[in-house]
């Protein structure tokens, strides 16, 4: 199957869940992100403001931050570049440029952003390998290329499929967790 119908295919099976399944499915996800020992150990996580078809990620941004850990979100530029930022709170917060929430840059004084230990990744589908469909646009692809963190996707069972159509650029998922209990976390 051709990436675009598998999109759609996954995409159905993923509005096809209703708020309450979607948000049980979010907490046991949080649950195992934040119990790993990988979480504990990262100093910088990098996560991003969820969309209503990706598993909820506010939980694991609120821990991370009373953790003391710098939390990094995706900000879009120019196709396909993607740079992170700062968490600063929700209020911080814009619309980019495909309606996500991204943050507003700081100011050109601002410390650098340090490397993320962690990178959390959203998909519209993935392998249990680690194989990951994403929205088309490339952005992970290029910014997770040549990064040494530990890249974890995220998303429902449901989005879990056999297998995904790659290209050379496609950066595989050092890890993949559903609300099904990962004995790899």
């Amino acid at each position: 199957m051709d990436k675009h119908s598998l999109r759609g295919e996954v995409m159905k099976r993923v509005r096809a869940m209703t708020a309450a399944e979607k948000e049980a499915a979010s907490i046991r996800i949080a649950r195992q992100v934040i119990s790993a020992p990988w979480f504990q150990e990262a100093h910088t996580v990098m996560a991003y403001w969820t969309l209503p078809t990706e598993p909820d990620t506010r939980g694991i941004i609120r821990e991370a931050m009373a953790r003391g850990k710098m939390v990094l979100l995706p900000r879009c530029l120019q196709a396909p570049r993607m740079e992170a930022w700062p968490w600063r709170g929700e209020a911080f917060l814009r619309p980019g440029p495909f309606g996500i929430l991204e943050p507003i840059p700081g100011k050109t004084n601002d410390p650098p952003v340090p490397e993320p230990d962690l990178i959390l990744v959203p998909c519209v589908a993935a392998t249990e390998s680690g194989a990951r469909l994403g929205h088309g646009g490339g952005y992970y692809d290029w910014f997770l290329r040549n990064r040494a963190a530990k890249k974890v996707c995220l998303c429902f069972r449901t989005q879990i499929v056999q297998a995904i159509p790659t290209e050379a650029t496609d950066v595989p998922m050092d890890l993949v967790i559903t609300e099904q209990i990962s004995e790899q976390v």
